[in-house]
């Protein structure tokens, strides 16, 4: 019977390739799509763990510490994410603020979930219940994860109203920024290589 475990499928357009070992840094492209075949990933599952719950720490105080804080006149106020997508659910957007608690709040909240359940089976050399269909959502949920766009409008907000008022950037900023790093680092690269391990 023959094995099909050597080789590897283009995503985007089917064409099927025999996988190679690579080195630090590189990537194998699709000849026909261009689209990406492989990453070198230098990461063991013991890493891959403890940056996912690393991350975990760090989504609670992105999510539950202020974001900025603003202060005029005597007046102070603070907002967390929380409060930026109740603040849109209370506009004539509402659709846009359920958009922006999916991709900056809920998906990289599960995104997280599955890697750490996933991972910690793995570090036994086992595949969890539900592996495929972790894998699955793993894959769907890794467009949805927006938080460097977040990070990126929190920036600007700061650096807009810094002219105007006091902004002071404030525990769950420097949090989301790091989450960010981290996400991408960890799910949001290849992580198809957790077929081959288990």
């Amino acid at each position: 019977m023959a094995t099909t475990e050597h080789l590897i499928i283009c995503e985007h357009c089917d064409c099927v390739y025999e996988k190679s070992t690579l080195a630090a840094h590189q990537k194998t492209l699709c000849a026909r799509c261009g689209g990406v075949l492989q990453r070198h990933n230098n990461l063991s599952v013991e890493q891959r763990l403890a940056l996912s719950f690393t991350a975990a720490m760090l989504w609670l105080f992105a999510n539950f510490y202020p974001v900025m804080s603003i202060s005029m006149q005597g007046l102070k106020n603070s907002a967390t994410l929380w409060d930026s997508v109740l603040a849109l659910s209370q506009g004539p957007i509402t659709f846009m603020a359920m958009v922006a608690a999916i991709s900056i709040i809920i998906a990289p909240a599960f995104q997280l979930a599955l890697l750490i359940w996933v991972l910690s089976f793995a570090l036994a050399s086992r595949r969890s219940p539900a592996f495929k269909l972790c894998m699955r959502w793993l894959e769907t949920l890794r467009p949805w994860s927006m938080l460097e766009v977040c990070l990126l409008g929190a920036m600007v907000a700061v650096f807009k109203l810094a002219g105007m008022l006091d902004v002071i950037p404030g525990i769950g900023l420097f949090a989301l920024a790091v989450l960010s790093l981290l996400l991408i680092r960890i799910a949001g690269r290849d992580i198809r290589d957790l077929w081959d391990i288990l």
